[in-house]
This record gives structure tokens, sequence and C-alpha cells, in this order.
């Protein structure tokens, strides 16, 4: 993640101040991060966390250099800093982490060597401790336009009992290029800032504690009170904040902090190029998920509710309760959004085409595309779960309803895939019919069966494949042209499993671009028959086969297009004549 995060304080001498700040760094370090940090120099201290090797170089300069570092660092100048204003000693060069993993390095100083990156940086630290607050001065707050980069802030509240108001003020800032993903890592940054300030606040109280209980301030400043303030202070307005919270090794766990919260924030997100707009299985997809959601917490705030209002019941009441509740949940979710398994006895509609052989596979995929119901019957729920994993890929996602395996028969209203153990009758009306096709996988000798394809393929040695229905496709029967141009890039040995499968998305992209026309011409705009079919023509799927086929998918479309469309017919704009 490229941002930087900063700790600062509001001094009473010299206004808001930069104390540490870590930053990512994709490129060599800059001057004066690893000069001489060549391997066995310069390391004191390391250690792994998280696959991030943490080292503290901690490196003498020479009179020389420590010069010509001040000379060129765009900080302020040492006589304008107290200290309350410094975190690191003068020559110290800051810490450095190394992830493995990234090769990013993770550099932590009092302010940032590049003069943009100290400008930057020096902004948001006064504005967050002076005009960006929240009410009562502590908490998180957003500020931030595209020039000067976006920041998160959380101010705080530190005890001394030598201050103004027995407290000083600080801030923890979070600085990046990128305003969506900085809001959309608010939740984090919280979360994450609020642990690390808490754990500042309760060490710096325990030093509180112990100084007002040695030496109480409060009754010592009522006896001086008409002493001029100014002069008062002046012995300790500068405190640091290794002295208030007692921790010597205070910059280097903050170094380690901030390191693993750039690196963790940038791991949670990632993004995603979209090429031009999402398809079809992708808005049915994401409509799904969010169905999902929307009522996996409408189930858990019913819980609730119960939960609330339930009497007591007997401990073995209540189990038996909770496992019919479970079963049900889980019919649910098999039949409405089933999720094939790892398994893969068919791989490939290739590997299917072979096993069932060309004409059964004909007319196994013309029911399929007609949106007819499919059944398979099998002792084997893997064999027909791989089946059905193959199968779907012919049709968009909103038009494949699966029920992976059951012990009755279901209507075609409620699935187009239906897997069956062998013992389940089938009502005689669906053997007849011809919106229905049967597919029974019988154990037979290796000598009755259809040659496969792989030789190594042990899983479907044992079965015999019969494809029945009560309309068989003739042969001579032309099909949908979708079907045809399927049926010629399977039988196409030069062309891979891959390259085909890549064929079939643009199969499937093709003939829903012509459905969404359809469905405008016909449900949107309700034009009369005889348009459709000069439509149809034009869209080279006048044959009836086709035109079962676009009337098919045409339920397959997204909530989100069929919606779009519907409002921009009822908008006014709409309706205006274009000139």
């Amino acid at each position: 993640m490229n941002a930087i995060v900063a700790l600062c304080h509001f001094c009473e001498l010299h206004g808001p101040r930069t104390l540490f700040c870590t930053e990512v760094l994709h490129a060599p370090l800059p001057q004066g991060a690893g000069n001489g940090d060549s391997p066995g120099q310069g390391e004191q201290a390391e250690e792994e966390e998280g696959g991030i090797q943490m080292s503290s170089r901690i490196r003498a300069h020479s009179p020389a250099e420590g010069a010509s570092a001040e000379s060129s660092s765009p900080g302020p100048k040492k006589s304008d800093m107290c200290e309350g204003c410094r975190s690191l000693a003068a020559g110290h060069p800051g810490y450095i982490s190394h992830d493995k993993e990234t090769s990013i390095k993770y550099v932590s100083h009092q302010h940032p060597n590049h003069p943009q990156l100290f400008s930057i940086v020096r902004q948001a630290c006064v504005r967050s401790l002076s005009c960006e607050v929240c009410p009562g001065r502590e908490g998180p707050i957003f500020f931030g336009d595209e020039q000067h980069g976006f920041v998160f802030s959380h101010t705080f509240f530190i005890k001394d009992s030598l201050a103004r108001g027995f407290q000083r003020w600080y801030s923890i800032i979070a600085i990046m290029m990128d305003r969506i993903y900085l809001i959309n890592s608010w939740p984090f940054l919280l979360g994450k800032i609020r642990g690390i300030i808490d754990e500042l606040q309760g060490k710096a109280l325990k030093v509180f504690e112990a100084e007002q209980f040695g030496c109480p301030q409060r009754a010592q400043r009522m006896n001086t009170a008409f002493t001029p303030f100014l002069h008062q202070r002046n012995g300790n307005a500068a405190r640091s904040l290794t002295s208030l919270t007692s921790d010597d090794n205070l910059w280097a766990c903050l170094h380690t902090s901030f390191a693993w919260l750039l690196k963790a924030c940038g791991s949670r997100l990632t993004e995603k190029l979209l090429e031009g707009a999402p398809t079809e299985d992708t808005l049915v997809q994401m409509e799904k998920l969010a169905d999902l959601e929307e009522e996996s917490e409408s189930w858990d705030n019913s819980e609730a509710e119960e939960e609330e209002k339930a009497p007591v019941v007997p401990d073995g009441a209540e189990g038996r309760e909770l496992t019919k509740c479970r079963a049900e949940s889980s019919l649910l979710s098999d039949c409405g959004n089933w999720q094939p398994r790892k398994l893969s006895v068919f791989k490939s509609l290739r590997h299917m085409r072979q096993v069932l052989g060309a004409p059964s596979f004909r007319m196994l995929a013309w029911h399929v595309l007609m949106g007819n119901q499919v059944i398979w019957k099998s002792r084997d729920a893997d064999l027909v779960q791989s089946a059905f994993e193959v199968l779907r890929t012919m049709l968009p996602v909103g038009c494949v309803r699966i029920i992976p395996y059951s012990d009755q028969y279901e209507e075609a209203y409620r699935c187009n895939f239906l897997g069956l153990s062998p013992h389940v009758q089938i009502p005689s009306h669906v053997l007849s019919s011809e919106f229905a096709v049967v597919v029974e996988a019988h154990t037979a000798p290796r000598s009755s069966l259809h040659p496969v394809g792989c030789e190594d393929d042990q899983s479907l040695s044992k079965y015999e494949f019969v494809v029945t229905s009560g309309s068989p496709v003739a042969a001579d029967r032309v099909g949908p042209t979708i079907l045809n141009k399927m049926e010629a890039a399977l039988s196409n040995q030069n062309l891979s499993v891959g390259v085909v499968d890549q064929c079939l998305v643009c199969l499937k992209e093709e003939w829903m671009n012509k459905v969404k026309v359809l469905f405008k011409f016909t449900k949107v705009d309700s034009r009369p028959k005889e348009d459709t079919q000069k439509l149809l023509s034009i869209l080279g799927a006048s044959e009836e086969d086709n035109v079962k086929l676009l009337k098919f998918w045409m339920t397959g479309l997204s909530k989100t297009y069929k919606s779009h469309l519907m409002s921009t017919v009822r908008s006014p704009t709409a309706s205006e004549p274009r000139n």
C-alpha cells in the first residue's frame, strides 16, 4: 500500500510537529536511510514476523556526516526543536524492514527525506492538530484533497503530570493519494490504530499515576498560582514520549506496528481490472451473492428474536429442533445455490462426448440448450455432480437450477438438472415427454462400454450410459446454431480444451446479446409479431430451435439489466421525440 503513517504531536512551544513516520519504498532506499547498510554492518537487532525482516539500523555518524545530513534534511532545524518535538537521537538513521514476499521496504524516520513528501506530511500534521479535529478533540476524522493527498487522522491525549491540563495532544495519521482505498480501509485502520493508541495511553497512565503518587502536581501548582506561567513552564515543557511512557524501545515498537499496519492494510484489499461491461453471468452471480447475504442476515435476526421469545425447553428437544433446522437449510442451499465438488469424473464437454458417443451427446446437449429437464440416474453421486458441472457450462448462469442428488423426483419448474438414485421411480408422463431426457448409468462389463478417450480414466470403466427421451432428436435435424458450432469445436482435435472453453464463452456471449435485443424488442418496446420475425431473421435465429433457445435464455437475464431497461423506458426523457 502506497501510504505514509505518522505520529504527530502538538508542542506548547513550537506547535504541531511530526515525531515519527513510516513510509513504503518500492525503489532503492533514499540517501541517509541505508548508507553503509551492507550485510553485517550496522544491524544491531533483527527479527522476522509475518514475512517481514525487522532491522534496527543504528550507525554512528562522524561529525562531518552529521553536519551534512542536517543541512540536507528538509525537516526543522535543531534549534527549533525541543525534547517533546524529537523522537530519534541525532545521528540515528532510522529503522528499516524488508518484506521478503514482495521485496518492499518499510523505512521509518522522524521526517520523510523527500522534500515533497515532507511538505505533504507536514501539512497533514498541522491540519490534524489544528482545524481538522473531532468534537472533544479526540477521535478519528477524514480530510484531504487530490493535490496534497487524503488523510485518516485519529487524535488522542497522553497523560503528563508536568503539562498544562496534565495531558499532551497527539495524533496518528495515515496519508494516501487513493481516496476510495482509504475510505474502504476506514474500519480496519480505526481498529488497529485505536489499539496502538490504547497501548500508548496505558503506559503513560502508569507513569502519570506513579508521578502523582510521589509528588502531586495539583497542590504544588496551587501554591505557585501567581507565578508567571511562561517562567513556570520553562523547565517542564519539553518531555519526550519515551519519558512519558517510560519505554526506551518505543520507537522500534512503533516502527514494527506501523510497518505491519501498512503491509496488512495493503494486503486485505485487491483491485481487479474489468475490461468492458460485466457479463450477464457476472451480474447474476453478484445478485445471487447479495441475496445470500441478505437471507443470512435475516436468518440471524430471526434466530436472535426467537431466542429472546422462546420458552425454556429440555436439552433433548432443543437439540432435535436445531437438527431439523440445519437439515432444512442445507436442502434449500443445495437446491438453489449448489456448488459442485472438486472431484471431476467427467473432465470436459469433449470428454463427455467421447464417453457417451456423438449421437447421444448431441441429444443430451440439445435438451440442455432448450431448457428441458435433464435427469441423471446413478448410484454414484460424484458421477452425477461431475456431469452437471460440465453440462452447466453450456448455459448462462441464470438458466441453471440444479438439485444434485435426490431420493424423489422433483418437478421441472424446480430444476432443469436433477440427479436421482437408481431406485427412484420417474413418472410415466415425464418419461414420454419431449421436454425431458434421462441418462442412466448402468454397471456393465468393460467390453460393452463406449470407448473412453483417456486410457488412464478408471472411474468410468464400470458404467454404461443410456440416453433416452420421449422425443429423440432426429439425426437429420438442423438444431440450434450454437449447438452446431459447439460440436464443430469439440470435434476439432487441433483445439485444446482451454481453447474450446473460451470458444464456448464467446458463443454464449454472442447469443446472450441476441437475447438482450429480443427482450427489449418484445418485452420493453412491445413490437408486433411481424416485426419480431424480421428481427429474428436479421439476428440469424429464425429457425424454430433458435427461437426456443432465445426464449429460454431470456429467463437467465439479470435483474439489473431488466430493471435498467424498464427505468429507461419509464423516464420522462425516454418518451420525448428525438430531433
